[in-house]
């Protein structure tokens, strides 16, 4: 089965999957609702407000991640909840949890789609499976003598409460990692276990967080009351402007390389568009090689400037295409380009990347010379985009592609062209 087809399946499975858990957790609750009507009820409304609140001050984090810390680690403290101060009880089941989850997310994502802002449903069908979890671990799932730990809480030391707390919520945000890995993959055509180093890369620190603050919150909420709730919350909520202040640099950084990679255009250096296409063909292909969400990043920041040398040349090469010139011009191209991104002090990977773009595939298998599989994609790429353009002619691409086909070992790198190869399939489909 290609990633390409796994794409829909896990993301209809997981929102299907939490559709289900809701619909059912919601006859649970009617069933029971005379029994746990007046059960902390303060409280669940103060933790669907905060929950609500979260998913309205979402973010952004590396690799469009959309998360909303706030809600996540208010949700998990709902799910592991014992008592408050009022003495209030604490003993509603699982589906409670579920169920009001669920309800405060969607009143959360009606802003977001009031503004237009994109909502992705398996994602947050993920994030509330990953609760569900979390809530059937606590309160539905016997571990001792037909009990389960909220039965035995009132037994245990606090400490051994909280580390129980700990690991509950470690496990259910490490099923919410393993399934957006998963779709991530599906989306991206990614190998699944790349993907889910990736995730667990990028998303492991902040899971940690959310697990502690939501344990947190349930422990401190039965000295306190509902008012632990807000009042541990709230740094969560402050750390938010910082990492939304971090993603408007990244994006801000981005857009800057891609105004950079803009300039040989106006002056007939390169086609119109020539940068973004390769870009978002390296990309592709970085997917299928399997390469990690670090090094995909330099990937596509040496994609869109790899034709900056030009800027240097006294006359443009006829349609900018580079795979047409002397190996000498080539060269010059690539170290001049290489050169004006050293200069930004900050682009040490792109410009190395940069530099050997043009070295032949024989220099790896005759004499060993490194040479990174980022400038063998651009390498590639470049040379495909040059014979192709962005014509839809299938005859033309289908052309271009045997056209490479020919240098096969000697000036292109196998794999890569069957990564090529792979990546123009799915884009057709």
């Amino acid at each position: 089965m290609t990633n390409r087809a796994r794409t829909p399946t896990i993301g209809l499975v997981s929102a299907v999957l939490a559709a289900a858990l809701t619909l059912a957790a919601m006859v649970a609750v009617g069933v029971r609702f005379r029994e746990q009507a007046t059960v902390m009820t303060p409280s669940i409304v103060v933790f669907f407000v905060a929950i609500v609140i979260g998913e309205m001050s979402r973010i952004t984090l590396p690799g469009s991640r959309h998360t909303a810390p706030m809600a996540t680690a208010a949700a998990l403290a709902l799910a592991m909840t014992v008592g408050s101060a009022q003495g209030a009880s604490a003993e509603f089941q699982g589906p409670t949890v579920v169920v009001v989850t669920a309800l405060a997310m969607a009143v959360g994502v009606i802003p977001n789609v009031v503004r237009r802002r994109r909502v992705r449903l398996p994602d947050l069908a993920i994030r509330l499976i990953g609760i569900a979890v979390a809530a059937m671990l606590f309160r539905e799932v016997p571990i001792w003598d037909g009990h389960t730990v909220l039965d035995l809480h009132d037994d245990w030391q606090p400490y051994i409460l909280a580390l129980m707390m700990l690991l509950i919520s470690a496990l259910a945000l490490t099923v919410e990692m393993l399934l957006m890995a998963w779709l991530r993959a599906g989306r991206s055509h990614a190998p699944l276990l790349r993907t889910i180093q990736d995730e667990f890369r990028a998303a492991l620190a902040l899971s940690a967080a959310l697990g502690v603050t939501g344990a947190l919150v349930a422990l401190a909420e039965r000295p306190l009351g509902p008012v632990a709730i807000p009042l541990f919350l709230f740094p969560l909520f402050l750390t938010q402007f910082a990492v939304r202040r971090q993603s408007a640099i990244r994006r801000t950084y981005g857009q800057t390389i891609r105004t950079l990679s803009r300039l040989t255009e106006p002056g007939g250096y390169t086609e119109v568009g020539h940068a973004s296409r390769v870009a978002a063909l390296s990309m592709a292909m970085g997917h299928e090689l399997g390469m990690s969400e670090r090094d995909m990043l330099d990937l596509e920041y040496a994609a869109l400037l790899h034709d900056i040398g030009q800027v240097s040349l006294t006359e443009p090469i006829p349609g900018g295409a580079t795979v047409l010139a002397a190996p000498a011009d080539q060269r010059r191209i690539a170290h001049d380009g290489a050169e004006i991104v050293r200069q930004t002090g900050v682009l040490d990977n792109v410009a190395a990347i940069l530099e050997a773009q043009t070295t032949p595939f024989r220099q790896v298998r005759e004499f060993g010379e490194v040479l990174p599989l980022s400038s063998r994609i651009i390498k590639v790429c470049n040379a495909f985009d040059d014979l192709a353009g962005d014509s839809p002619d299938s005859a033309k691409r289908d052309a271009a592609v045997e056209r490479i086909h020919l240098g096969l070992g000697y000036e292109y790198d196998p794999r890569v062209v069957d990564a090529l190869v792979r990546a123009l399939a799915h884009s057709e489909k």
